[in-house]
């Protein structure tokens, strides 16, 4: 805070070579950060261990919010870009977040694990709103405060991909530092300081966006603001806007509580929305348009099983590692920051190797890159699977193969997620190029809810809510196989990239054409860039 103060007074318009502004988005998005993850860190501790929820009810609640949270920000990314503007809609869905955080912090009733007692408490009821807030300020602020970083420089300016890099270490940071600190409290302490915790990270956020918001040059505002004055049965456009806002967040409150029924949502949306794509690309496009199409849509339903996978981290593995493992007192919610401390470190080397290979000819193609990263993500639960099996069942896993699987789910994440933001913006024609980010976006939050499902499947038949719902055996029985499915996919994929990497046709792309996603190298979080690549792109050079 010190530092940051120090940064955003001083006199001089920029710091270190870079407008002020970028460190006023790099804080509030860090103290964002710092409140959602270390409110996702705590989330499946609270519904198993304090609403006594069965892990497989626990691990499709949390399935359905992460999906929720991911599919949201593609219609805030649209309200923003149509008419509210990128500054406006981030605001609002500060407020919003930090309404649904300290929410969070109302805890009910302890020990009930009769459903109808349960959802009779009024407390059961804050704690879904509070879920709905959060959801819905997601959808308003995750993406367009990225775009806001991309508009304070202009489109060819040198600088872009290094404010990105110092903006992604901001997401980083802040998700780090709020899963220790809010994972210590929560588990420590009690649910209501991590959870007050995490308020309190996101009201600082919102008043450093707020307070210094001049800083921002202007940048992100609408661009039709006439629009947004005008009235409609005499209210402003702006509020009915809010409204709307306000709105979605009474229907997320429904969708929350019954998850089968956002699976089904998601199953129709997204089978409606991946026909329209093909259709649209046989009819429409010619040859070599077409097929980077079938090539960008086999990519978006690769990463489905990867974020399935992946996201174990915040459900089951969450559960295993506080139940399992060799902690030694230590709160489990705290192994959380281990992904994006590695992510930190790792990032940069990732973005050389990756320059240094294309310089020498010998870097792996997109397709090639996603069955790396799935093989990687295989064998992160299989090394877990032989560090359990050779000490013992009956013994706590070394907590040094928690350490391995999430080493190895980032580099496999290194792998996959800005290779795959950079591949939608190069692969889709430039009028369809939102519908093709959209739809990975959707796969993201498919991905997130078949998470939950096999999180769920972690779960023993016939034990009553609130017990322990699972031996070490089914935990490292399912991990088995996901890993094995995960690696034999992976392989299956390299085998065939070859003919995804020809239907690509990067050999007849051109800059008038296709550019290169501003920042995609140093890799944020898989929502971060991307949501509008039209305003945040920058002529560059293809790699192949």
């Amino acid at each position: 805070m010190a530092g940051g103060a120090y940064i955003v007074t001083r006199k001089e318009p920029e710091f270190a070579g870079h407008p002020k502004g970028l460190y006023v988005l790099f804080f509030a998005e860090m103290w964002e950060r710092f409140s959602y993850y270390g409110m996702r860190a705590l989330l499946i501790f609270y519904l198993t261990q304090h609403w006594l929820f069965a892990d497989d009810a626990a691990s499709i609640i949390y399935g359905a919010y992460t999906a929720l949270v991911y599919i949201t920000p593609v219609l805030g990314g649209y309200i923003a870009d149509r008419y509210l503007g990128q500054r406006k809609a981030v605001q609002f869905g500060a407020v919003l977040l930090t309404f649904g955080h300290f929410l969070m912090a109302f805890e009910g009733m302890r020990g009930v694990t009769d459903p109808a007692i349960k959802q009779a408490d009024p407390a059961i009821n804050v704690f879904w709103l509070a879920l709905s807030f959060i959801i819905v300020g997601s959808g308003f602020l995750k993406a367009n405060i990225s775009v806001i970083v991309g508009q304070l420089y202009p489109r060819t300016d040198v600088r872009r991909d290094g404010a990105y890099t110092i903006f992604y270490m901001g997401i980083n940071a802040g998700a780090a530092i709020g899963t220790i600190l809010a994972g210590y409290l929560g588990q420590t302490y009690g649910w209501a300081y991590g959870f007050g915790a995490a308020g309190f990270g996101m009201l600082l956020g919102l008043s450093v966006f707020i307070f210094f918001r001049p800083l921002l040059q202007g940048r992100g505002e609408s661009s039709t603001p006439e629009r947004l004055n005008s009235r409609i049965a005499g209210m402003k456009f702006e509020w009915l806007l809010y409204v709307v806002g306000v709105a979605a967040v009474g229907v997320i409150w429904v969708l929350i509580q019954y998850q089968d029924l956002v699976g089904g949502l998601l199953g129709v949306f997204g089978a409606i929305l991946v026909s329209y794509v093909v259709y649209y690309a046989v009819t429409k496009l010619p040859a070599e348009d077409r097929d980077r199409i079938f090539a960008a849509m086999f990519l978006i339903i690769g990463s489905i099983l990867f974020w399935a996978l992946f996201e174990q981290a915040g459900s089951s593995i969450n559960l295993y590692t506080d139940r399992y493992a060799a902690i030694g007192g230590v709160p489990a919610a705290i192994f959380q920051s281990i992904n994006p401390i590695y992510i930190i470190l790792l990032a940069p080397l990732f973005a050389y190797m990756w320059t240094w290979l294309g310089r020498h000819g010998k870097e792996p193609s997109a397709p090639a890159k996603f069955g790396l990263a799935m093989i990687q993500l295989g064998a992160g639960f299989l090394v877990l699977v032989w560090g359990a099996n050779m000490v013992g069942l009956n013994v706590p896993t070394p907590i040094i193969f928690i350490f391995l699987l999430y080493l190895l789910h980032t580099t496999g994440e290194l792998c996959l997620s800005p290779v795959g933001l950079s591949a939608m913006n190069r692969l889709a024609p430039a009028h369809m190029a939102s519908l093709i980010m959209g739809t990975w976006f959707f796969a993201s939050a498919t991905g997130n809810f078949a998470a939950g499902l096999i999180a769920a499947a972690t779960g023993a038949e016939g034990l009553e809510a609130g017990e322990v719902a699972a031996t070490p055996e089914i935990y490292l029985d399912v991990y088995t196989t996901v890993g094995w499915v995960a690696v034999g996919v992976g392989v299956g994929v390299i085998l065939v990239s070859p003919l995804i990497k020809k239907l690509m046709h990067l050999d007849t792309l051109r800059d008038t054409q296709d550019e290169e996603l501003a920042g995609y190298k140093q890799l944020g979080e898989k929502e971060a860039p991307g949501m509008f690549p039209q305003r945040e792109t920058k002529p560059g050079p293809q790699e192949t």
